[in-house]
C-alpha cells in the first residue's frame, strides 16, 4: 500500500503547454484573495513577535530551575519552536519583498528591510535576486536558486556521495552551511556563477544602476546588524547571544533552505532549458507540501501554498490557502501536492533529486528530470 502511495506521487507532471492561460487562473480566484491589508498583515507580525517574546520569557525565567538532563531537553525544545517562529518572521519579510504586505512599496521595503537585517540577511539584493528566481522558475539557463545540474556538470566526487553516508553528509552540509553560502557564494546558483558574490556585490550583473544603491545600503545594514549583536554579545555574554538568538537563527536558516528545496525539488518535477521553458509551465513546477496543521498555520502556510504564490506572489499569505483551493480544479494533474511526512521526504528526495537529464528517446528535447544513477 505504501509503495503504491509512494508510486502515486512520484508520477510525473505534465510538461506540454497547459491548455489555460494565468489570466485563467487568476479568474478563478476569488478577487478578495488579492487584496493586502497593512492592518491584517501587521497583525501576523505582532503576533509572531508575541510568541518570540513568551518563549524567551518561559526560557529566561523557569529554565534555570530545570535539574539535568532534563534542562537540556527544555533548551532543545526552545531552538526548535524559536527557530519556526524566527523562520515565520522570514516569510513575513519575504511577503514584503513581493510587495504582499501592503499597499504602499515604501511600507513592504521599510518593514521587509527592517525584518531582513534582524535575521542577517541583507533586504535589497535578497529581493531583487528573489524576483530573478520567480521570473525563471524551472529555467536551467535563467534560474538563480536550486538550479539542478546536468549529469555532465557533476564533480567526480559526486559518485562516491551516492551512498547513505554520503547522503547524510551531503545533507547536512546543504542543511547546516546552505544559507550562508547561498549569500556569499551564491551556492545552489547557476553552476557558472558558484563563486559569485551576487548578494553583496553591487555590480553583480544582475543588478542595474538604481538598484545598486540599494544593495550598498543592504550591505552596510547588514554589517551594523552585526556591530548590534556584537555589543550585545558584550554585555549580556556570547553564550547568551548563542543560545537566544543564534541557534533559533541557524534553525531558522535551515528551514528556509528546506523549505525552498522540498519546493523545487521532487522527482515529479520537470526543468526546461530554453527550447521549451516558458514562464507558465516554470511557475508550476513546484510542489505543494503538508507539514500538518500546527506547522502550516504557524508557518504562514509557506509550505502548503507554494503553488498558488508561484503564479501570483502578491497575494498576502492569509489569502494563499483559500487562493489555492480555488485553482486546483482548474490545474488539474498541473497541480502538484506531496503530503509525504517531511522527515521522509527530505531523505527521499536528497536520494533522488540528484541530477537532471533528458529521457533517452523522449521527442521532448528541452525536458529535463531528476534522476539519480550513475
Amino acid at each position: 500500500m505504501l509503495d503504491q502511495k509512494e508510486n502515486a506521487l512520484q508520477i510525473r507532471a505534465p510538461t506540454s503547454k497547459p491548455p489555460f492561460t494565468l489570466g485563467d487562473i487568476k479568474k478563478a480566484i476569488p478577487p478578495h484573495c488579492f487584496h493586502r491589508s497593512l492592518i491584517r498583515s501587521l497583525s501576523y507580525l505582532i503576533q509572531d513577535f508575541i510568541l518570540v517574546s513568551i518563549f524567551y520569557y518561559i526560557s529566561t525565567t523557569f529554565f534555570h530551575f530545570i535539574p539535568s538532563p532534563y534542562s537540556y531537553v527544555a533548551w532543545v525544545s526552545y531552538w526548535i519552536v524559536q527557530g519556526l517562529v524566527f523562520s515565520a518572521i522570514f516569510v513575513i519579510a519575504h511577503e514584503c519583498g513581493h510587495n504582499a504586505f501592503s499597499d504602499y512599496q515604501w511600507v513592504n521595503d521599510t518593514v521587509g528591510f527592517i525584518l531582513h537585517s534582524a535575521l542577517l540577511v541583507p533586504y535589497f539584493s535578497w529581493k531583487n535576486g528573489h524576483r530573478r528566481h520567480h521570473s525563471n522558475t524551472g529555467s536551467l539557463e535563467r534560474d538563480n536558486f536550486f538550479v539542478p545540474r546536468l549529469k555532465t556538470e557533476l564533480k567526480w566526487y559526486y559518485k562516491y556521495l551516492n551512498n547513505p553516508l554520503g547522503q547524510v553528509v551531503t545533507l547536512a552540509f546543504t542543511i547546516i552551511l546552505g544559507e550562508p553560502l547561498h549569500l556569499a557564494f551564491n551556492v545552489f546558483g547557476k553552476p557558472s556563477d558558484l563563486f559569485a558574490c551576487d548578494h553583496f556585490d553591487p555590480y553583480a550583473p544582475i543588478y542595474n544602476d538604481r538598484e545598486r544603491k540599494q544593495i550598498y545600503i543592504s550591505n552596510a545594514d547588514v554589517i551594523a546588524a552585526t556591530y548590534v549583536l556584537y555589543r550585545l554579545a558584550l554585555a549580556q555574554g556570547l553564550p547568551w547571544l548563542i543560545c537566544f538568538y543564534g541557534v533559533p537563527l541557524l534553525i531558522a536558516k535551515n528551514l528556509y533552505i528546506l523549505v525552498t528545496f522540498l519546493h523545487h525539488a521532487h522527482p515529479s518535477l520537470p526543468h526546461y532549458d530554453s527550447s521549451e521553458w516558458d514562464w507558465l509551465r516554470g511557475a508550476l513546477a513546484t510542489v505543494d507540501r503538508d507539514n500538518g496543521v500546527l506547522v502550516n498555520k504557524v508557518s504562514h502556510h509557506i509550505a502548503d501554498t507554494h503553488v498558488v504564490h508561484h503564479l501570483f506572489p502578491a497575494i498576502p499569505h492569509y489569502h494563499a490557502v483559500e487562493a489555492t483551493r480555488a485553482i486546483k480544479p482548474l490545474l488539474g494533474e498541473y497541480y502538484q501536492f506531496d503530503d509525504t511526512p517531511v522527515h521522509k521526504a527530505i531523505w527521499r528526495d536528497f536520494k533522488k533529486c540528484i541530477y537532471v537529464e533528458k529521457d533517452e528517446g523522449s521527442p521532448d528535447k528541452g525536458v529535463f528530470w531528476y534522476k539519480n544513477k550513475f
